[in-house]
């Protein structure tokens, strides 16, 4: 492996338990722990896993006018935030094509933590700083001296206030408080990535290996166990979360992506507003959209999506459902083939597995309060 990946403060935790290390978006990250990936899906599905996901880049913004900037730069409108809220939101080219999803929480009155993807982090920083030029604000990247953990699952609630005086009862979903956990001063968030109920822990990375340790401690009881990135990938995928750089990347619109929800045309400009209502009012010529297999099959990425003999998409995410039992897949297909109901294939390793059109997300069961 490489000696130029980054290490998260958490690196020794995860060689002392035994994770199988890749590279992943310029980190030395653990993919799967002895348990095994479906092991670890199904702990959060039933009981909690508790991710490491410190690889991610934390932005803070502060001043006059750093809501002005968030408006600019931001598809969705981080005005409609309260003091203690989050929000999903995207950064768009001006033709309207994804940069990056990101999550934004509004931490004071003209304070703002933006929370990127890993891959994407000095493209994003550019990207916004190149549109903060005269801007009345304080602009301050915190992504090393940041970690943040993720504790999901429908026992998480219970395994974190074991050791927190907040009440985490209070916090709805996309909303925060900050308040010690193990004694580590943290920002507690209700937000994940997996479907279900839990809680991501923003805390200082010289207190990670600690709050680690206290979290897995207090949890094993329940049945939480650590986590790494191929439950949490498809975790994600059964509940149709995107992926950047799998689903959602430079070549198609936040329209086609799925993503017209979070992006907010009806207020005043934002980067990328004119191109969607021009895609909007002409119409979208492809989706992203969801594939449930008749039987097992594994459709991975850049698969060719077939109806007939004719390929009309490839797989941009896959994996075999832990949960359901079946291939489970997310696709860009033209529109005459993304209603739902539509029959389509996946072709793997030279056999088509039939499948149907459906809009995700494929598992709903899940402990997540929305």
């Amino acid at each position: 492996m490489s000696d130029n990946l980054k290490h998260t403060p958490l690196h020794e935790e995860h060689l002392r338990l035994d994770a199988k290390i890749v590279p992943f978006a310029g980190w030395a990250m653990p993919v799967q722990y002895p348990s095994g990936i479906r092991a670890e899906h199904e702990a959060v599905r039933g009981a909690a896993g508790l991710f490491d996901v410190s690889h991610m880049g934390e932005f803070h913004i502060e001043g006059p006018e750093a809501l002005a900037l968030l408006r600019t730069v931001c598809a969705n409108d981080a005005a409609a935030l309260e003091v203690g809220q989050a929000q999903y939101s995207a950064l768009l080219t001006d033709e309207g094509a994804l940069i990056d999803d990101l999550l934004v929480y509004r931490t004071g009155d003209e304070a703002w933590l933006l929370v990127v993807n890993a891959s994407n982090l000095e493209v994003d920083r550019t990207w916004i700083l190149s549109h903060a030029e005269g801007l009345e604000l304080t602009f301050d990247d915190r992504s090393d001296e940041t970690a943040l953990l993720a504790i999901q699952g429908p026992a998480s609630s219970g395994i974190v206030a074991r050791l927190t005086e907040v009440d985490l009862d209070s916090i709805g979903f996309y909303r925060f408080a900050r308040g010690e956990v193990a004694g580590v001063p943290c920002l507690i968030a209700r937000t994940g990535y997996t479907g279900e109920d839990g809680f991501e822990l923003y805390h200082d990375a010289g207190d990670a290996p600690g709050l680690w340790r206290a979290l897995l401690e207090a949890g094993a009881p329940d049945g939480l166990i650590p986590a790494g990135l191929g439950a949490r990938d498809t975790l994600r995928l059964e509940v149709g979360y995107p992926l950047y750089g799998n689903d959602l990347d430079r070549e198609h619109s936040a329209l086609e992506s799925g993503l017209g929800w979070v992006v907010k045309l009806d207020r005043e400009p934002f980067i990328g507003r004119d191109a969607l209502l021009r895609q909007k009012e002409e119409g979208v010529t492809r989706r992203l959209v969801g594939i449930r297999l008749e039987g097992k099959g594994f459709p991975r990425s850049g698969y060719p999506v077939v109806v007939g003999d004719e390929e009309v998409g490839v797989v941009t995410s896959g994996t075999m459902s832990p949960s359901l039992g079946e291939g489970i897949a997310l696709a860009y297909l033209p529109l005459e083939h993304a209603e739902p109901g539509t029959r389509v294939a996946v072709r793997i390793r030279g056999r088509d597995l039939e499948g149907t059109v459906v809009r995700p997300p494929f598992y709903r069961d899940g402990s997540l309060r929305r």
